[in-house]
């Protein structure tokens, strides 16, 4: 690929273009965003080879176009550029939602695009922006790429190898898939330690003085984007409500045990609990 245009360059975008630029430096990375603040700091951290904030002139003659932006502007990313796009130009996209991608997709395009491939790397960390991308975030890491039945077998192709090329492991699978995984593994969780935060701070405002090692490990991802993660609960609705539920029957269930003075039953269930992500830890 000649020209790689990132649409959004954060974390994740950063990080990517920083992977791309270390296994292929003659790649043109080119950035964009409605405005240059942070273009011009990926610039001067070697993120970016150049930067515009007209579309037009990002997205022309690109490759690849990446889009990085929070998930709910992806409608109105694609309408920016549907006029930029070359004949050969694929669309990919590293969002935390993959039915969004393809509903906006079809709204705009009448159908949805062969040249569209929607991806997912499992990667990433509390902290944001693109002072704190890293060319390394993505190795070993798994990609979830979710094409469509009618999607072109090169364009595929070159999103696998893109990933593929800095390191991470692809998987194929479908977006109805991804987002009920996802729901689970990510978005739960995520929705778990907001919620603990807030609800120490409504119990206790005084509660961090006494918090420790247990509670920063868990409330850790307390400090992403709340932006980000806004737009995933608006765009994963029922999925990430399903689980809620279904975390909340558990819970209900341990709450019980503990009225009740089920030692065998608590003791269980934390146990079956350690020996799964024990488990889990040693195939890391």
């Amino acid at each position: 690929m000649n020209k790689i245009c990132i649409i959004g360059v954060g974390l994740i975008g950063g990080s990517l273009a920083r992977a791309v630029k270390e296994k292929n430096p003659a790649t043109l990375m080119m950035g964009y965003a409605r405005t240059d603040k942070n273009l011009k700091i990926a610039k001067k951290l070697g993120v970016l080879d150049d930067y515009s904030t007209d579309i037009q002139e990002a997205v022309s003659n690109s490759d690849l176009v990446v889009l990085a932006t929070p998930v709910n502007a992806f409608e109105t990313i694609l309408e920016n550029i549907k006029p930029f796009l070359g004949q050969k130009t694929v669309v990919t996209d590293v969002g935390s939602t993959k039915l969004n991608l393809i509903a906006s997709a079809e709204k705009v395009f009448g159908s949805f695009p062969q040249f569209l491939i929607p991806a997912h790397p499992i990667a990433g960390k509390e902290k944001n922006g693109v002072e704190f991308s890293d060319a390394n975030l993505f190795n070993g890491k798994r990609v979830v790429v979710t094409p469509e039945k009618n999607s072109d077998q090169n364009a595929l192709d070159m999103v696998i190898s893109l990933w593929e090329d800095i390191g991470a492991h692809v998987e194929v699978m479908s977006a109805i898939q991804h987002d009920s995984i996802l729901g689970m593994t990510s978005h739960l969780p995520h929705m778990l330690a907001f919620n603990l935060v807030d609800y120490l701070m409504s119990q206790n405002k005084d509660a961090f003085n006494y918090a420790a090692g247990g509670f920063k490990d868990f409330s850790r991802i307390a400090s992403s984007d709340h932006t980000m993660w806004r737009d995933i609960c608006l765009n994963n609705a029922n999925e990430i409500t399903n689980h809620i539920s279904g975390y909340i029957d558990n819970l209900e269930n341990l709450s019980n045990m503990i009225k009740d003075h089920d030692s065998d039953g608590i003791d269980r269930l934390f146990l079956n609990a350690k020996q799964s992500r024990d488990n889990w830890l040693k195939k890391k």
